[in-house]
């Protein structure tokens, strides 16, 4: 084993699990990371598997060598998606998640035992990387079997890569990731599971498969809130952007959602037609489109993709909240991307990166280029929902490193189609302005949404909850609640708007909704309307409506504003969709129902439950201009 090791403060297990295996990979570039994807320079597919006790040899992911990177194919449609209910801990540290000892009836620390002994008897790599980003981010390693070189790669470019030679003297870490996927069959009847386990000084995750998404990204996005708990901060589960205008006008939105919520819609383009034409919506009824005009779209300028970091150090006195970039690397969904010309953007920049990726759920032909809109078929024959690029944020044009000022906090909801006759919660216009009090219940409930692609998941709304990222959150509900009202009062400049994505009322819309927003907030230069622009909403929820708007000389349709205006919807229908919303909202908020609320926080909450209008919520925290 490498002596140098014995210089990074590894805890003593560590060291004797390194010491016992059979031999450490250490890469020290991300051209020696790309090498372990594929086991040797002569593979252009290379099987991932394991022999399983009691079982035998599994395969469980194919890796195949393309011009453009790396190319991962799991066995199992499963494996394809993150599983929301994966997430258990193992300490005795608060939580109001699932503990491992309350599920299986029995501690931990025997899997754990069992982890470490099948870690010694492999080929291991072992990666220093930072959870958080290279600037503020936090000493964290991954010790994962070395034919999971894909894995590895992955992580590296999305948490931030450490060359080993530069961190040797000063390295402290506080997370360490154990990757053993045969246990996935062996102790968890083939599930997705990943375990946290916070000790003192080192946050432990145990990643029982392959799919990095809950452990890789979220799970490393559960080490940062659990920090945040403890010190008093946030990681927003969001995208932002700086938007510029034709005028040159600059805002800057951050947008938060439950998973397929929009966020990296939010950092793309406009999707527009052939002759240039904006479907803005298309009535699921009667099959009709409606169109508009954009002669000249916002110039964007990324920020972050899906972690935001609000750290105290970048904050400042503008009374706005300041975030940065809490990955290296983007996790970008391309399942909007079905044909050539559906985003010229990314699809050059993933045709001819320039370096390899790391792509996921795509097809893939050896030494041949693989294609973003070629999704890989599930056993129903039907494209995976969920294909996936990690792409190093260094390779996005115009991408913003610096902390920005957020002047506009948007946040997305997935919405069916409402009808009287089928009602549903997609009774929201296309976009609503909420006072500061109803931003803050909406990321308490964070509905997860209509047919989500990115999670396994059943038809009906449910909860991410708060923030959107309480799936990923280890500690207690309340704590992550009081946090994110101290951010909203504490950034009193920064207003609040509420964007449906999928449909409005009857209409079907996809992510339409969210980019008109972007340009017509960008063009006023922030969310600020004139009174006689506002409406209060039917459903006191939604905030207040648009009376009209107007983009580029166009007026948008009231039936877009207000969907009780649309015949197919109307006055019965919106009421039954806005008790849907309101039921939903009584069943979540229950769950805030402690004493260890924030005070501020129990009188919006009694308020909703008592009915409150628009104005009552604008009472407790005014909008400021």
């Amino acid at each position: 084993m490498q002596e140098y090791l014995y210089r990074m403060n590894l805890p003593e297990y560590v060291m004797e699990i390194l010491e016992s295996s059979k031999g450490v990979i250490v890469p020290k570039t991300r051209t020696e990371l790309f090498k372990l994807t594929m086991g040797n320079d002569t593979n252009t597919v290379f099987d991932v598997s394991y022999e399983v006790e009691g079982i035998g040899n599994v395969l469980e992911a194919t890796v195949t060598k393309c011009k453009n990177g790396a190319v991962v194919n799991y066995v199992d449609d499963y494996m394809r998606r993150r599983d929301p209910d994966c997430l258990l801990v193992a300490d005795q540290k608060e939580t109001d998640k699932p503990r491992y000892e309350d599920v299986y009836n029995k501690s931990f620390e025997s899997v754990r035992t069992e982890t470490f002994e099948w870690l010694k008897k492999q080929e291991l790599i072992f990666l220093p990387f930072k959870s958080g980003g290279l600037e503020y981010g936090y000493d964290s390693v991954l010790i994962a079997p070395s034919n999971a070189g894909f894995f590895a790669a992955g992580l590296a470019d999305l948490q931030g890569f450490l060359n080993i030679d530069e961190v040797l003297d000063h390295f402290n870490p506080r997370a360490i990731i154990f990757l053993a996927p045969p246990f996935r069959h062996t102790h968890f009847e083939g599930k997705q599971i990943v375990i946290h386990n916070r000790l003192e000084a080192i946050h432990e995750v145990y990643a029982y498969n392959l799919y990095p998404g809950p452990s890789a990204k979220k799970g490393i996005y559960g080490v940062l809130l659990n920090i945040g708990e403890e010190e008093g901060w946030v990681t927003a589960h969001a995208s932002t952007v700086k938007v510029i205008t034709p005028y040159d006008n600059e805002v800057v939105i951050m947008h938060e959602g439950a998973s397929g919520g929009g966020k990296s819609e939010m950092i793309e383009a406009i999707h527009k037609e052939m002759d240039g034409r904006i479907v803005l919506g298309k009535n699921t009824v009667t099959g009709e489109k409606n169109y508009i005009v954009l002669n000249e779209a916002c110039e964007l300028l990324p920020v972050t993709d899906d972690m935001a970091l609000c750290h105290p150090a970048i904050q400042n006195e503008s009374e706005k909240l300041v975030v940065k970039d809490a990955e290296s690397a983007w996790f970008l969904r391309l399942d909007n991307i079905t044909r050539y010309g559906s985003s010229p953007n990314y699809e050059a920049i993933l045709t001819q990166p320039l370096e390899p990726l790391i792509f996921l759920n795509l097809q893939a032909v050896p030494n041949a280029t693989c294609l973003a809109w070629e999704h890989t078929l599930d056993s129903d024959g039907k494209p995976c929902p969920n294909p996936r690029v990690i792409l190093p944020r260094r390779l996005v044009t115009n991408a913003i490193d610096l902390p920005v000022e957020v002047d506009v906090r948007s946040f997305g909801v997935r919405t069916p189609a409402c009808t009287k006759e089928n009602p549903s919660y997609g009774i929201m216009g296309i976009f609503h302005v909420l006072p500061p009090a109803l931003a803050w219940l909406w990321r308490l409930v964070a509905p997860r949404g209509f047919n989500n692609p990115s999670i396994i998941d059943t038809a009906e709304m449910t909860s991410e909850g708060v923030g959107s990222y309480w799936p990923f959150a280890t500690g207690k509900r309340v704590k992550q609640a009081n946090l994110l009202l101290e951010q909203i009062v504490n950034s009193s400049k920064t207003r609040y708007v509420l964007i449906p994505n999928q449909h409005i009322g009857a209409y079907e819309v996809s992510f339409m909704p969210q980019w008109v927003a972007r340009e017509c907030i960008a063009r006023r230069g922030s969310a600020k309307f004139k009174p006689e622009h506002l409406v209060e909403a039917r459903c006191s929820l939604l905030g207040f409506g648009l009376e009209s708007l107007k983009i580029d000389g166009q007026y948008i349709r009231k039936a877009f504003l207000q969907t009780e205006m649309q015949k197919e919807v109307g006055i019965e229908g919106y009421d039954a969709g806005a008790k849907i919303l309101i039921d939903f909202f009584a069943g979540e908020l229950k769950k805030y129902d402690t004493d260890s609320l924030n005070p501020l926080g129990r009188q919006i909450i009694e308020m909703f439950f008592k009915g409150a209008t628009v104005e009552d919520y604008m009472d407790l925290i005014p909008m400021r201009y």
